[in-house]
């Protein structure tokens, strides 16, 4: 699947992948250029059903408990925990156990307990996504199913509900066979949350979430979502969008922030999730204070962060901030092979002017 094939279907409803949540790990596919080719994988039908019914099992089933966001970083392992309770029709309540941590339920599954239907895609065109022996998780019988390397090695695992079909635990493994990302429930009960209490106010009457962000804001994904056809025009006025990115990562979702002065670009191979802001304007170095400096492809690269690992680097008159809950090195080399800036800008535009008008002389496009 093709950011033109997710795009040109016209706007579609995602999940923002703001922090990017229970993420998932690239791995040593990085190595791998941009636009390469994806091969050619089999999946169990029955596995890839499994791992399709979990985002279905998780809006239909009230549940409560106390979830966890586990990422292994260079020499630390960092943990974050938090409340969550559903209500089927109500959506799902976060609040942090962590503090000074917050806690970032978003993941390339689109949510904690299940995979939208692009990033599930990605996933069985970039892995081979069979069932292994069932297990335990919680207390509770579960299925297994693992997404597996071209070598057949396991890159990612998750634990499904037996009886719910709810997704209780995820891991994302590196090609030395080590858990890097791990998450899920810690305990769960599968009964009727409460209601939840009025949120507290702030002095000038805004409601607060828990960290201190406007309740709406922690919620909410930024409203203006991107179509095919808004990509090409911000590509047009010299914008850097490319659809792909190092390790098989491919777009599949944009935002602009309310005044248009930032765009939001989620990347994913179906286990990696990886967002990168995208902003006009030259990086202040002094506001970097604080930030681990290093080079990579020639280019100054700013990396920091335990929980969620972050990578700020610019060229040509934009700021990139890329955001991920894998491994530091991810960030790093995103932030890396982000376009320099259009180097042709010219022919560029000619050429996806061309695309067009052949798109609109054939009747069967």
């Amino acid at each position: 699947m093709t950011a033109r094939a997710v795009f040109g279907r016209g706007r579609r409803r995602a999940v923002l992948a703001c922090g990017l949540a229970g993420a998932l790990v690239l791995g040593m596919a990085l190595a791998r250029e941009p636009g390469a080719s994806a091969r050619d994988v089999r999946s169990d039908p029955a596995a890839v059903a499994l791992l399709r019914g979990a985002a279905d099992a998780a809006s239909r089933h009230p549940y409560q408990g106390r979830r966890f966001l586990t990422t292994a970083g260079r020499g630390h392992v960092v943990t974050s925990r938090a409340s969550v309770a559903h209500t089927p029709g109500g959506g799902i309540r976060y609040r942090s156990e962590t503090a000074g941590k917050g806690y970032r339920p978003e993941s390339a599954a689109g949510e904690t307990t299940g995979f939208t239907p692009e990033t599930l895609a990605l996933l069985t065109r970039n892995y081979s996504v069979v069932r292994a022996e069932d297990a335990w998780a919680c207390g509770r019988r579960a299925h297994v199913v693992e997404a597996r390397r071209a070598d057949g090695s396991p890159a990612g695992r998750f634990w499904i509900d037996a009886e719910t079909g709810l997704m209780l635990h995820r891991e994302l493994i590196d090609a030395t066979g080590r858990p890097v990302v791990i998450s899920g429930f810690s305990e769960i009960s599968f009964t009727e949350p409460p209601p939840e209490p009025p949120a507290p106010r702030h002095r000038n009457g805004t409601a607060r979430a828990p960290g201190g962000e406007p309740a709406e804001a922690a919620a909410a994904p930024w409203p203006d979502e991107l179509d095919r056809a808004d990509l090409d025009e911000l590509r047009d006025r010299g914008w850097p969008v490319p659809e792909d990115l190092p390790g098989r990562l491919t777009l599949h979702d944009a935002r602009r922030d309310r005044d248009g002065g930032t765009v939001h670009l989620s990347y994913s191979d179906g286990l990696a999730a990886v967002s990168v802001f995208v902003q006009r304007g030259r990086l202040n170095e002094r506001a970097m204070r604080g930030w681990q400096k290093t080079v990579r492809r020639g280019r100054t690269v700013f990396r920091g962060g335990n929980l969620r690992h972050w990578a700020v680097a610019a060229g040509d008159g934009y700021v990139y901030t890329v955001l991920t809950d894998a491994p530091q090195s991810t960030a790093e080399a995103v932030a890396a092979h982000l376009p320099r800036g259009d180097a042709d800008p010219f022919w560029s535009r000619l050429s996806r002017g061309a695309r067009r008008l052949v798109s609109a002389a054939n009747p069967l496009d």
